[in-house]
């Protein structure tokens, strides 16, 4: 067989896939065709459900290059297949990002050829000779483009300017704009600048929700039915098919409608645009190509494409991303190759790393600042769903699948209903053809098995579970872009949290302030006002190292550069642009110490006197702004104060970094003891430097200065301390949380000790708890990456540790009787080693950077136990969520979705603290700006879960009661009536299902959680019980009723009815409804063939095990309300029962004429209602004492885990092993599933852990070292 040729696109990234090569193949299609029209268009369904069978039964395997459909497949755990037609392009040229191969002529000035030299030496696309036509072979997945690269012999991801160009290149090259030619030659690769999310028709909408298995199994199931003269039943299922798909249809195009008006408000707008140095032209957003220079107006506008400016300053609001209302300062890129003496570092231009130059789409630009004659200038580097809003929009059109076990197990669970309906649907063919049945009489009822044990309306009545409970966090102000990932939330069992503005409160006050002099602090100080520190550098650094910008007449920006502003009393002006147009430079912003009055000039002074007389004023300029950077975790200024000439630099930032970047003498010796003491404290510390640089630095040499001249050498200015206060539901939350076995983690780019003395104080380190500060050094001088370990040696006080000792819950994995035992009874075997207080790791982002490379067999280990992380990037802070999660831990996420964006949308459930209604960053928007939300969601997860998997198991005995009550009347060629079929159906189970849904969640968190899956002892052994229940009461009543003296004579004067059965004194077979051979009509065989006793008895024991299963399965405590809180279910059942009552102790002829039932002797209907009773009562018991019996299921399969005293406690309390969470495998000595559950039990014997403190581990060498 010929194998196609297999390579990768988009490889080593989030979203690799494989591509195989393909082209049709003539007789595959011909045999497809027919094998179509033998099936009735069924093998087109299967071939449209599994794309890969598509491609590979109607196409031959052919190379890369010459494949007219390639086959991709996502190398992820999901492995999904796609199928993609390869398009041709035909344009003059093959680089993207060149210019149109037209003649020596008409080719743009010499920036072109360095462009093309530049193209070529990438190797994208092969070069055309001049002036000819190029057929460019691409294909698009996902809104991306993928273009054929014959250098690669590949499909490249169609890539701008955001990847592999220096920054110096995005001034040189692209910063004067392109031609209208080139333009045009560019669209033809990028396409349109438009994110279209094009809203489906109607009908479109129809036949891809027609085609879905579901569906097209219930029209199988109404054709089959409508054969076998069920027309009264097939039409309330049609009637509710309609139903369901008018609501599925309503949804979709209403999603598709809001997400169409969410990105189509600016897709199209006018803007200008360069075509050269002077000349300018306005054209529509859905033209502009990468390369296009873009002039960004003074009063602002919403970015239509991602640019990097290229001078001046923006003010944007990028609520739409980040879920931040607050301005953002945007800066223009620097140009590393002007105005600096020796050669500079040009680092390679990244949107992420260079995030403070870009303006991204669909964030607002607020208001700009230029110079004169020259607007505010922005490069186009990504156009389309290339850019930043293209992405998120192409997240939720496409999301990635959700790897849930509860719905894998669902799907096995029904192969397995498919398996049993398999077994009845021989044993009804054997039984039929002894009977001599028709063969079409034969293959109706065989085919009606399948649709009797496979419920039609199964996956519906899961989905209800998750819409109630949307519902529900919808009035709790909880909103969800991801309704199926509600169901995820209930197996949380791992919480990471966002320190600042998630615990704290996003306002800071200021606390103090610590100056430095000469190599030492001063005395600490409270008053910044003071009269002394006026004019000090400390109190300059304040008042002008920052991002503020007024709009609309109040001072907006970061909350901590406002505070710290607001400290000092100053006062901020900013120019008009009036101002600023009257000068050939952009004029600065000017801060002052308040209630400064202008100098009187007497009349008559000259220029210099009027001069010199405001040379008293101080205030002070900023001329130019590094904006706060997370990698870099600083910010710097560079001002000038009225009457000096030399500028000055300020900084400020972790106190860490700002040391390094100090001169040593003026950093004081006690350093870092001073700044632990305030860490400790839990303050927020912010350290300030300055440097008075050299006249060589003037005005304008310092707008296109790097980063790194600057930030050097700077002169140690002291600290200043701010109080971050917990937000007063965060302790309570937190407690709520750790009492619900739910483990704590914290990440946040704070100070390490802050970050430490803050988990202590809201409680994720408990009181008894030990910290182990963990610093992770990379290799230097051939010495290999070592860390060390050091111990926080704070400790609490003896009642602290007495009360938080009470509280702590513990997991131990032995019983003491059984250790007593073993130790009499057995040799010696390894015991864990005496537990110590638990121990908590605290870890900063350089440490947890270097864990990574380099200490991978440690990492999990840290990971287990690690509870503060600090000074994470946002990048890091995914890393940390991925690590967690190939843990086995189920991770959820809160963040204020400022810098969390990445961390949120990895984890399983996250939750962004943000005043928009939906925020497209995280998959849950929380308009509440605190952590209360966290429970809330977790216990309607955990409700939903317990519901789907009631329903599911309801549903289940439901399918395998009728189908037990179907075989049985299929042995005396009996079966339930039309009407019978729609009172069950539709009178019982629909409105059971639905109504068991209804339960709301229970308030308390409990620590026990629900179980992943379906395959799990407890959950098996509840649903075999109830069938063989059903079963044997079945079964009975079966042959009970036909052992009856009265069995064969009709007559029951009780009920005053008169029998209508034709059957003769010579009938052999032993039901006496059945129809005979002997019948002369087949009709009137038809309608003798539901007319029963044994119908009729089975009928009133089955429709009464429902009941007794829906009440059975609906579960209450400890996930959801009791069933009596449940008005609606609690109502169904009693209308059901008292109906059922009703029907079985006082008959109606109406009634039984109508649902057809049989005349039975009254003293037979009390021995149903003893029998349904019984049946009841078994159901309950056995569902209640057995099968959730939480102590019975600890001591007989789950390992004999229980909780401990304290004093038992492990030495790292934090990490709760499931307690009696079901999953568990059923054997005594059976380790965890989880792989951190194994991990937990492995390190309770590793008498090397937790390290001792003021110890240090080094890495191993490699591999290649050890082998050599």
């Amino acid at each position: 067989m010929e194998r196609a040729a297999e390579t990768y696109v988009n490889r080593s990234e989030e979203d690799e896939m494989e591509v195989s090569g393909y082209s049709p193949c003539c007789w595959k299609i011909a045999l497809v065709s027919l094998g179509t029209v033998c099936s009735g268009g069924f093998l087109l369904l299967v071939l449209y459900w599994l794309p890969e069978l598509s491609v590979k039964w109607t196409c031959r395997a052919v190379p890369l290059q010459e494949a007219r459909v390639v086959l991709l497949r996502t190398t992820d755990e999901f492995q999904t297949w796609s199928r993609v037609r390869v398009r041709p392009l035909s344009a003059p040229g093959s680089q993207p990002l060149g210019f149109p191969q037209l003649s020596e002529s008409k080719k743009p000035p010499c920036q072109a050829s360095r462009l093309e030299d530049w193209e070529s030496q990438q190797g994208l696309l092969s070069q055309p000779t001049s002036g000819e036509q190029t057929e460019v072979r691409f294909f698009v997945h996902h809104h991306v483009r993928y273009l054929w690269s014959a250098e690669s012999q590949a499909f490249r991801r169609l890539t701008a300017l955001d990847v592999g160009l220096p920054c110096s290149s995005l001034h040189t090259l692209h910063g004067t704009g392109l031609p209208r030619s080139t333009q045009d030659y560019r669209r033809l690769f990028y396409g349109s600048n438009q994110i279209d999310v094009k809203v489906p028709s109607i009908p479109k909408l129809l036949v891809k929700e027609v085609l879905n298995p579901f569906y097209i199994f219930q029209a199988f199931s109404m054709v089959l039915w409508s054969l076998d003269d069920y027309y009264l039943y097939a039409s309330a299922i049609l009637f509710m098919s309609l139903v369901s798909i008018g609501c599925s249809l309503y949804t979709l195009r209403k999603q598709f409608i809001l997400l169409h008006d969410m990105v189509s408000t600016h897709n199209i707008t006018r803007v200008t645009v360069f075509r050269g140095p002077h000349e300018r032209e306005e054209i529509f957003s859905t033209e502009l190509v990468p390369g296009d220079v873009l002039l960004v107006p003074p009063g602002g506008l919403t970015l239509p494409c991602d640019a990097v400016l290229l001078n001046g300053t923006a003010i944007v609001n990028e609520s739409l991303l980040t879920g931040e209302s607050v301005p953002v300062t945007k800066t223009a890129l620097p140009n590393p190759t002007q105005g600096a003496n020796g050669r500079l570092q040009d680092p390679l231009y990244s949107p992420e790393e260079h995030k403070r130059h870009t303006l991204f789409c669909g964030t607002c630009v607020i208001q700009t600042r230029y110079y004169a004659g020259e607007a505010v200038r922005a490069l186009v580097i990504r156009t389309g769903f290339s850019t930043s809003k293209g992405q998120l929009v192409s997240s939720i059109l496409f999301p990635k699948p959700s790897d849930f076990r509860l719905y894998r197990d669902a799907c096995r669970f029904l192969l397995c209903l498919v398996g049993v309906a398999g077994v009845g649907m021989l044993y009804s063919v054997i039984r039929s053809v002894q009977q001599g049945e028709r063969v079409g009489r034969i293959i109706l009822e065989s085919l009606d098995i399948l649709t009797i044990t496979v419920p039609p309306a199964l996956p519906a009545a899961m989905t209800a579970g998750v819409v109630y409970a949307q519902r529900r966090l919808r009035g709790k102000q909880i909103f969800s872009i991801s309704p199926q990932r509600i169901n995820i939330c209930g197996q949380l069992n791992l919480m990471c949290f966002d320190k600042t503005g998630t615990l704290t409160e996003d306002g800071l006050d200021l606390w103090g302030f610590v100056q430095a002099r000469n190599g030492s602090f001063l005395p600490a100080g409270r008053e910044v006002r003071a009269p002394g520190l006026s004019g000090s550098p400390l109190v300059a650094a304040m008042a002008s190292c920052h991002s503020l910008t007024t709009i609309g007449g109040r001072l907006s920006g970061d909350p901590l550069d406002l505070k710290m502003f607001e400290a000092t009393g100053w006062v901020l002006e900013e120019p008009t642009q009036e101002e600023t147009a009257l000068h050939d430079q952009i004029q600065p912003t000017v801060v002052h110490p308040p209630d400064q009055v202008r100098p009187e000039v007497p009349e008559g002074a000259s220029e210099d006197e009027e001069l010199m007389e405001l040379m008293k004023l101080y205030q002070v300029g900023i001329l130019m702004q590094f904006p706060f950077s997370s990698s870099l975790q600083r910010m710097t200024v560079v001002t000038r104060t009225l009457g000096e000439k030399r500028l000055v630099a300020y900084m400020k930032g972790a106190p860490e970094t700002v040391g390094s970047l100090c001169r040593k003498e003026t950093v004081p010796g006690n350093f870092s003891a001073v700044l632990e003491s305030y860490t400790r404290r839990g303050l927020r510390v912010i350290a300030l430097a300055y440097r008075r640089l050299e006249n060589k630095y003037t005005w304008h040499k310092v707008q296109h200065v790097s980063r790194g001249a600057i930030e050097s050498n700077m002169e140690f200015l002291g600290l200043v301390m701010l109080q971050n206060k917990l937000k007063a539901e965060t302790v309570p939350v937190l407690e709520e949380l750790r009492r619900a076995c739910i483990r704590l983690v914290m990440v946040t780019g704070d100070n390490l000790l802050t970050a430490v003395s803050v988990g202590r104080e809201c409680g994720l380190i408990p009181a008894k708890g030990k910290v182990i500060l963990t610093e992770a050094l990379p290799p230097r001088e051939g010495q290999p990456a070592t860390i060390h370990w050091q111990y926080a040696d704070e400790l609490p006080d003896t009642e602290v540790l007495e009360k938080a000792g009470k509280e702590e819950i513990t997991v131990t994995l032995q019983e003491e009787e059984e250790e007593e035992e073993e130790q009499q009874d057995s040799p010696p075997v390894p015991q864990p080693k005496s537990p110590d207080p638990s121990y908590h790791f605290a870890i900063g982002g350089k440490s947890f950077a270097v864990i990574l490379d380099h200490f991978p067999d440690l990492l999990s280990k840290l990971l287990l136990c690690g509870t503060v992380y600090a000074r994470m990037a946002p990048d890091q802070k995914t890393q940390l969520v991925e690590a967690l999660q190939q843990l086995d831990y189920s991770v959820g996420m809160c963040g204020d979705g400022a810098n969390d964006c990445g961390a949120l949308k990895r984890a399983h459930a996250g939750i962004s603290l943000s005043e928009l209604e939906a925020s497209v960053a995280s998959p849950f928007t929380s308009k509440t700006p605190n952590i209360s939300c966290v429970p809330d969601l977790i216990r309607e997860g955990r409700a939903a879960l317990v519901t789907s998997f009631c329903v599911f198991k309801f549903m289940a005995l439901y399918s395998i009661i009728q189908y037990l009550s179907v075989l049985l009347l299929y042995s005396i060629l009996s079966n339930l009536g039309d009407v019978q079929y729609l009172f069950i159906d539709v009178g019982i189970i629909l409105s059971l299902a639905f109504t068991m849904s209804l339960n709301s969640a229970w308030p308390e968190l409990v620590p026990q959680r629900p179980p992943t899956g379906l395959v799990s002892p407890q959950l098996l052994l509840s649903v075999l019980a109830q069938m063989l229940l059903s079963l044997g009461f079945q079964v009975g009543s079966f042959l009970l009723v036909q052992g009856q003296p009265w069995y064969r004579h009709k007559e029951d004067e009780r009920c005053g009815l008169v029998a209508n059965l034709t059957l003769g004194a010579n009938l052999t077979s032993p039901g006496n409804g059945t129809a005979g051979p002997e019948l002369e009509e087949e009709e009137e065989g038809d309608a003798t063939s539901v007319r029963s006793f044994e119908n009729t008895t089975l009928f009133y024991v089955s429709c009464f095990q429902y009941v007794a299963v829906a009440l059975a399965f609906a579960k209450g405590r400890p996930f959801r309300q009791p069933t009596h809180a449940n008005g609606l279910f609690l109502a169904s059942l009693v209308t059901i029962s008292g109906f059922l009552l009703l029907l079985l102790l006082w008959p109606i002829p109406a009634l039984d004429e109508f649902l057809e039932l049989d005349c039975i002797p009254y003293e037979w209907r009390l021995i149903l209602l003893a029998l349904t009773l019984s049946n009841l009562v078994l159901s309950l018991s056995l569902e209640n004492f057995v099968c959730d019996c939480d102590l019975l299921w600890q001591r007989v399969c789950f390992n004999q885990q229980k909780y401990e005293s304290p004093k038992q406690a492990p030495p790292f309390s934090q990490l709760e092993l499931d307690e009696v969470a079901p999953g568990y495998s059923c054997h005594r000595q059976a380790p965890p599933h989880a792989k951190y559950k194994r991990l937990a039990q492995e390190l309770l014997f590793d008498p090397d852990w937790p390290p001792q403190p003021k110890t240090s581990t080094r890495a191993r060498p490699p591999p290649a070292e050890t082998t050599a």
